[in-house]
């Protein structure tokens, strides 16, 4: 067992030492449950057409396949989960990577090739899930410990619609997530604890990061590990829910040339370790007005610590505002917003003030998938509306530019591979000004088991991107996607 999950085991063992109404749970008796067994699987056919790069090919199309299988089972006090994931992605583009560094790879099919060893049919299959976790104090507790997915945000779960919607949509992942819409996604390896009532709850959780995302493989560990806190409540009658946290984060890959706007020559030189906490709050609000819904949302965080050779000082800060035109589910919804991160406007002053990124799933707040939170600051305005019970209808606006035009254009969610960093960056030439981008996405709920998701966005870019992209600075990605989710339950033998 590595040092990390040994770590995540002990600090999470002592935690469930000192949680309170610990012998409730050899009072109450749990029924066993059936055997769950579940299959997933996602197909989706993606076109990019990407800014132009005359030297590679910028319009450029793939198929990813993810296939998902899993039993559970709840016994007693007891449950578990295993899950194997196999993830493919079919003809994937062997041209969409530029000879020019700065123009890089050409959309996610070239992210693929590169990362799946120039192969343009990269498959594996690994363990996703194989966890098991003891529930405790009348089930208002419970330890999970083994491979699992982790998502910061989503501690409680909300009754109310409005909050729910902000927080799979707004709010979670900011962090830490799962990187679901990538193909092979994320795990860990790990343990967390939860207790609490109706009203609030206590988690912690530390874990080792796997492969995954871009690499088929997701079996093997790497050198990155978190550290997770939170304390969640659910206020005035389940319309405010709001969330203190903390983050510890390391990466030991010092082998690797991390991403940063230092020159290539003094980055080449750090071979320290990357030490960073980050300490944060956030609140989500729907509040009855007139004959709709006013919905607020703030969600900020700080963050200090080593950069390998360098401090680390940085911050981001996320305030949105909506109102739903009517009570009912179908009501129009219209939304707007602003985020900044934290730049760094000076790379020879000993200290990095990039705002870092750590292991988020960056698709959730740049839905075309080019951009993500670091080195940001995006305006935008939304729109919702479900015309029909199984149709849900959303566009979104973005005014997207760096906070800082000494920094770099980001892009990546983070550690997935032992031989790249996870963050690239692009220059940004003294410009801020990245890009619009438009977009428009249908998903339907054709039957119980089969979800239809369509998606279609638009980016103009600015001067930071037409500096890099001179023949054409118009972008285009678009997809289509079937979700089919079974389920059976199966009875112990004589039952």
């Amino acid at each position: 067992m590595h040092r990390a999950l040994r770590a995540a085991t002990i600090a999470a063992f002592m935690l469930f030492l000192t949680l309170p109404q610990f012998a409730q749970a050899q009072q109450s008796k749990p029924s066993n449950s059936p055997v769950s067994v579940f299959v997933n699987d996602r197909t989706r056919v993606d076109a990019w057409q990407w800014f132009e790069a005359p030297l590679a090919e910028s319009t450029n199309g793939y198929v990813e396949s993810l296939v998902r299988l899993g039993i559970a089972q709840r016994v007693r006090h007891w449950d578990w989960r295993l899950e194997v994931s196999q993830p493919a992605v079919l003809d994937v583009p062997d041209n969409a990577i530029s000879p020019i560094a700065a123009q890089g790879q050409l959309g996610l099919g070239g992210t693929y090739y590169a990362a799946g060893g120039k192969n343009q049919y990269p498959a594996a299959a690994f363990l996703k899930q194989a966890f098991a976790r003891y529930h405790f104090g009348g089930d208002k507790g419970n330890i999970r410990l083994g491979r699992m997915e982790f998502v910061d945000g989503v501690e409680m779960k909300p009754k109310n619609g409005t909050l729910m919607w902000l927080q799979a949509n707004r709010m979670q992942q900011r962090l830490i997530g799962n990187f679901g819409f990538a193909n092979a996604q994320r795990s860990i390896d790990g343990a967390d604890v939860h207790y609490g009532g109706a009203d609030w709850d206590v988690t912690a959780a530390a874990g080792r990061a796997d492969q995954g995302v871009f690499n088929m493989n997701g079996n093997r560990e790497l050198d990155v590990d978190f550290q997770y806190a939170a304390l969640t409540r659910i206020e005035a009658k389940n319309r405010v829910l709001w969330r203190v946290f903390g983050v510890g984060f390391h990466d030991g890959r010092t082998g690797l040339t991390k991403t940063d706007n230092r020159p290539a020559g003094v980055r080449a030189l750090d071979h320290e370790n990357i030490r960073i906490g980050s300490f944060g709050a956030d609140m989500m609000a729907a509040i009855p007005a007139g004959p709709g819904t006013l919905d607020l949302l703030f969600w900020g965080t700080v963050q200090t610590g080593r950069w390998g050779v360098l401090d680390h000082r940085a911050d981001a800060v996320a305030a949105e505002a909506g109102y739903k035109f009517g009570r009912q589910t179908a009501a129009p919804w219209l939304r707007g917003g602003w985020f900044r991160s934290s730049g760094d406007g000076n790379n020879a002053d000993g200290t990095h003030k990039t705002f870092f990124g750590v292991l988020p799933t960056p698709r959730v707040y740049a839905r075309m998938p080019f951009y993500n939170l670091m080195n940001n600051t995006d305006g935008f305005v939304q729109v919702m509306e479900k015309p029909a019970k199984r149709v849900a209808l959303r566009s979104d606006l973005h005014w997207v530019k760096l906070t800082s035009a000494s920094d770099l254009w980001y892009q990546g969610g983070g550690a997935f591979d032992s031989k790249v960093f996870g963050f690239v960056g692009r220059p940004s030439n003294g410009h801020q000004g990245l890009s619009t981008v438009a977009d428009i996405s249908a998903d339907f709920n054709v039957t119980k088991s089969l979800d239809v998701g369509l998606y279609y966005a638009h980016a103009n870019g600015k001067s930071v991107v037409s500096a890099i992209y001179p023949a054409g600075h118009n972008a285009q990605y678009g997809f289509v996607e079937l979700n089919y989710h079974w389920g059976i339950e199966q009875r112990k033998a004589g039952k």
